[in-house]
């Protein structure tokens, strides 16, 4: 696949002039400075209008006596994590929330009151959900979960901001990546059926990437990081516990190393398609809590979990002791992960002591279909024309540094191609955030012949969608960039 080389270029030529140094090289500067360089950096920096802050604020729900915690692990935990940075007089904040997602509504109800108290557009507002299927959605208030309404996430959201901000700083900032094997595609030919399922695919694509912003003190001791890597956080999903998963045990991981002076904020890359690579563990807690055997061997994910997902059987407590076994590997997960993160915050060269923060968003349309049958996978689905599909597309550029964003689901090969045709090549991208589109998964086109219930589930027509993220998010970052 071709770079987008010319509008690259051009957006290098511009950002060279803001920053003090091209984007299209910073990849050849050396991993680390000299000693006399370092200092040179914390110099400007002391010097230079960036300041940041950063808070976490807990949101763990009451404990269900019918479930008890093990009360153990950090993951069990829920936090919403803010930083707040600002230069020049303009304002922007990354907020990110241990939830399964976040609904459009209470996404548009916290991003006013964040952008009111910021006094700053809401294109400088990024808020995420680390997606984990065993912490609570953020939907509209439920009598059974109140503190999961709107009114919690978005009072939540404002704490954490306004403690960030009251905690800005002189800083610098810096980009960098580094990668983890701990994902797999989970479109699968099953090879006794022939038919499409859920199961670990080892020769489609994953995005192996760990992206890493980080926020430093003049000295180089870390504010904040916001961190990205797109894996599925399932292992915990129809266990009975509440766990923010491997993204909870990551962000605590990188926390506790610098003794909690540190907020790391976790995001999700393009996971559309993408599960943990191993799920034994979390499979035997959906065995043991319906009376299914629980072997050392791994077992068939789907044929484990229908029972319990579709109320067939009942589902009690599961094994404290099976439990322990998929809370170990979780924490284990997110020490490996959080190591990876910590790597490259370490290596992180050159940072910027005075960036231009810029920003951005526009709506993708795509025609939508109404799905007509309610098979879970491996046939083809029936489907009549629906309304049309709005994607919200976002940038929010932080020197030569270009997040963008999209508020759905989006499989891995347009993640890869959004990094790809973007003009900067520092370019992460967040997933989940910013709302919650009503198409569901957003599929590349490749993918819409699979027969996995994302598929047949998404609310959008094939041919679409993908063209219309990727080339609406670069002309996002060209456009934004070169103002």
């Amino acid at each position: 696949m071709k770079r987008n080389t010319a509008r690259r270029a051009t957006a290098a030529a511009v950002l060279t002039a803001a920053v003090g140094f091209s984007p299209l090289v910073a990849a050849a500067v050396p991993a680390q400075q000299t000693a006399a360089a370092r200092a040179a950096t914390g110099a400007a920096a002391a010097q230079s209008d960036l300041r940041a802050g950063a808070a976490r604020v807990d949101i763990t729900p009451a404990a269900n006596p019918e479930y008890p915690a093990l009360g153990e692990y950090e993951h069990e935990r829920l936090n919403v994590r803010a930083i707040v940075f600002e230069n020049q007089g303009v304002r922007a904040a990354l907020i990110g929330a241990d939830l399964s997602g976040i609904d459009e509504a209470v996404w548009a109800d916290a991003v006013q009151r964040i952008a009111a108290e910021l006094q700053t557009p809401v294109e400088n507002i990024v808020i995420s959900s680390t997606h984990s299927h065993s912490a609570y959605p953020a939907g509209p208030s439920d009598p059974q979960a109140p503190r999961y309404g709107t009114e919690i996430l978005a009072d939540k959201a404002l704490e954490a901001v306004r403690a960030a901000r009251a905690e800005l700083e002189p800083a610098q900032v810096g980009y960098a990546s580094g990668s983890a094997d701990l994902n797999v595609n989970r479109d699968a030919l099953d090879p006794e059926t022939g038919r499409w399922t859920q199961a670990a695919n080892l020769d489609a694509p994953a995005d192996k990437e760990v992206a890493v912003l980080t926020f430093t003190r003049p000295d180089g001791s870390p504010i904040a990081t916001y961190a990205n890597y797109a894996m599925h956080p399932v292992n915990g999903y129809l266990s009975g516990a509440v766990s923010g998963d491997f993204p909870a045990a990551t962000s605590r991981h990188v926390e506790q190393a610098f003794g909690d002076d540190v907020v790391a904020v976790f995001t999700q890359g393009a996971s559309g398609d993408v599960n943990p690579k191993w799920l034994r563990t979390g499979t035997n807690v959906i065995a043991s809590r319906s009376g299914a055997p629980v072997t050392g061997y791994e077992e068939v994910r789907e044929d484990v979990e229908a029972p319990v997902r579709n109320g067939e059987v009942p589902a009690g407590p599961a094994d404290p002791a099976v439990l322990r076994q998929l809370f170990d590997y979780v924490q284990a997960a997110g020490i490996v992960l959080g190591e990876e993160v910590i790597r490259v915050m370490s290596h992180t060269e050159p940072l910027t002591v005075a960036p231009t923060i810029w920003s951005g968003q526009d709506t993708a349309t795509c025609p939508g279909r109404t799905r007509l049958d309610d098979a879970r996978e491996g046939v083809a689905g029936e489907y009549e024309d629906g309304p049309d599909v709005d994607l919200r597309l976002g940038v929010l550029g932080i020197g030569d540094v270009a997040l963008t964003t999209a508020n759905a689901e989006i499989y891995t090969r347009i993640g890869l191609r959004v990094k790809e045709d973007s003009p900067l090549t520092k370019t992460m991208f967040v997933t989940l955030a910013n709302g919650r589109a009503a198409s569901g998964y957003v599929p590349d086109d490749e993918s819409f012949s699979h027969q996995t219930f994302q598929v047949l589930g998404s609310r959008l027509k094939p041919g679409c969608a993908e063209d219309a993220v990727v080339e609406g998010l670069a002309d996002l970052v060209g456009e934004q960039a070169l103002r």
